[in-house]
């Protein structure tokens, strides 16, 4: 079920990626270049924090290949339509849930305490973005007032830690915790919710 997680965020997270390149308007390189580092930016970072080798995208070799195909298929569309930033946030919310409960997993699975498994989904599940933004010379959402986004993967981290005791299934644990992060991060969108800004008197 993991591995399955794991997939399906790697693909969302890699088309995100390849809409913000396109919306960037960079060229095949570059937009499998900017794939590659959203989809595999924040897993590295945890795999290189618990020690993991090798690096999950490493390790399951088929997963640059994806993204790979992703760019090349994109490339072959000449212009995409101006509504693409609203699109953007769709595959970023799915990435963000997908990759936040994977990480406090294999965090959990590593033997880190309860807290640190969920910082490491949240690294897991933002700093793909981070990077993206950074090379697309964007302030990072994580680092500036914006809606809601490291928060909705801590809020879904330490609900799946928590439900561990209660007595339902794998999947429904992992469904519901994902869930949750999509829908926290569509909706701090949504309603612009943010958290308070700190200002200088």
């Amino acid at each position: 079920m993991i591995q399955l997680i794991e997939l399906l965020a790697v693909i969302s997270s890699a088309t995100f990626g390849v809409l913000l390149a396109r919306r960037s308007k960079l060229d095949f390189v570059g937009v499998f270049s900017l794939a590659l580092m959203v989809a595999f930016g924040g897993g590295t970072l945890r795999d290189l924090f618990l020690d993991r080798h090798p690096l999950f995208w490493i390790k399951h070799a088929h997963y640059p290949v994806i993204v790979f195909v992703l760019a090349l298929v994109t490339s072959f569309i000449p212009r995409l339509p101006a509504s693409v930033s609203k699109v953007l946030y769709f595959p970023d919310a799915l990435g963000l849930g997908l990759f936040s409960i994977v990480g406090a997993d294999y965090a959990l699975a590593s033997g880190t305490s309860w807290f640190i498994a969920a910082l490491l989904g949240v690294v897991t599940g933002t700093f793909g973005g981070v990077i993206g933004d950074v090379v697309c010379n964007e302030v990072p959402s994580l680092f500036r007032s914006a809606p809601l986004y490291a928060t909705c993967s801590f809020v879904g981290c330490w609900l799946y830690i928590l439900s561990e005791p209660i007595p339902i299934s794998e999947p429904l644990r992992l469904v519901a915790a994902i869930s949750a992060v999509v829908i926290l991060r569509l909706s701090a969108i949504h309603w612009n919710i943010r958290l308070p800004e700190f200002q200088e008197d």
